[in-house]
């Protein structure tokens, strides 16, 4: 009956507030991963994004049992001055903290008719006063994670506290330098770039002159050597790792560039050629017809007529390969390694075997999907044509 009850209820809601509440599923730990990236690592180590709006640690406790004599700035009492960093400092640990407040001020309790708080409150009181006093000085929000993540920094405390105090740690230099640090995001993002870039102008340029081949053009066997390109598509990336592994080893390509390139070329022509294809034949014929008549040659009316008129679907394709390749792992792990990391690799790399280093994952994730965003925002008109493109009939 309650089962019955559910999905006449799950019938009777709008389309669009099911898309609100999948939208908003899909967008929370989003939200919650952005807000996170832009908080301190004390914060983060301490509470949840969703306290981002949460008075800072320890104000409720020290308003409960000092402000009222103290002040809310700490100083109102002269000779205790609570914003004086040398006198807070002599109460950094909550055991000393509960030792002063135990004693008695002119014969009367320290807190009056309030019990002397415990450990824990003592902790967060003696954290507040740090805070007021300037010993600690914590923003709300940073950018030290994206700055560490950049430059790969490995130190204690963040890359701008380090190169301030002068003690910045091994193999960085604390200028623009610090950037192209191998273990650092921005040299992993300029990989990415040099790998995606190539690997996806590449397969689009080929399949564009294939597509306008098998399209427009007669020769013998074009439909069943079209058959073997889409065949190729069901060939699992994964079985031919090895022996081009071992090809690459002997011709001198592994840990290259042109060994990458090569490799997401011949991976993405059989899906790039049949898309284009399918795009182009699908165009009039009366366009060609009449182009050939007026004297073009096949060169004329492939860069004059087909290339302008399937922007769409070279867009589209642009958009798939660019994503595949910007996200891939595995082929970048196999045929670069750690020579030339790139962002899906260098990620892994900020955590330490010890678990230290994870908040800034928060910011290296930002980074990595930084352009596929703009890419597809910029692009995503032509996302549908490119979904339907490969399902016309040629």
């Amino acid at each position: 009956m309650k089962t019955q009850k559910i999905k006449n209820w799950l019938r009777g809601l709008s389309p669009h507030v099911i898309l609100i509440i999948v939208c908003a599923l899909w967008l929370l730990p989003t939200f919650g991963l952005l807000v996170t990236s832009f908080r301190p690592v004390q914060d983060i180590n301490e509470t949840g994004w969703w306290k981002i709006l949460d008075a800072p640690k320890g104000e409720k406790e020290y308003n409960t049992y000092c402000a009222e004599c103290h002040g809310k700035d700490g100083k109102l009492i002269a000779e205790a001055d609570l914003s004086n960093p040398e006198l807070v400092q002599k109460y950094r640990r909550s055991f000393t903290l509960i030792v002063l407040l135990k004693k008695e001020i002119d014969g009367k309790p320290h807190l009056g008719e309030l019990e002397v708080p415990d450990e824990n409150i003592s902790a967060n009181i003696a954290t507040y006063m740090r805070r007021i006093s300037g010993i600690e000085s914590r923003p709300r929000f940073t950018l030290s994670n994206y700055i560490d993540a950049l430059v790969g920094y490995r130190g204690n405390t963040t890359y701008k506290e380090d190169c301030a105090a002068g003690t910045q740690a091994v193999d960085l230099f604390c200028d623009t330098r610090d950037l192209g640090n191998a273990r650092g995001m921005g040299r992993a993002f300029l990989n990415s770039l040099l790998v995606a870039i190539p690997s996806t102008i590449l397969p689009i340029l080929f399949a564009a002159f294939a597509a306008y081949a098998f399209s427009w053009m007669d020769f013998k066997g074009r439909q069943w050597l079209f058959a073997l390109l889409v065949g190729l598509q069901v060939v699992p990336l994964q079985m031919t790792l090895i022996p081009i592994s071992r090809l690459y080893a002997q011709l001198g390509l592994n840990g290259t560039f042109l060994g990458i390139w090569l490799f997401h070329t011949g991976f993405g022509l059989p899906y790039a050629i049949y898309l284009m294809r399918n795009f182009l034949g699908s165009l009039p014929r009366e366009i060609f017809e009449s182009a050939y008549l007026d004297g073009a040659s096949s060169w004329t009316a492939f860069y004059q007529l087909a290339i302008p008129l399937s922007l769409p679907a070279i867009a589209s394709l642009g958009i798939f390969q660019f994503l595949w390749i910007w996200n891939d792992l595995l082929v970048a792990l196999v045929f670069l390694g750690g020579e030339h990391p790139v962002l899906t690799y260098q990620i892994g790399n900020m955590v330490t075997s010890l678990g230290s280093g994870w908040h800034l994952l928060t910011a290296a994730a930002f980074i990595s999907m930084a352009l596929p965003m703009i890419v597809f925002l910029s692009l995503q008109k032509f996302f549908v044509r490119g979904m339907l493109a490969g399902s016309v009939k040629g």
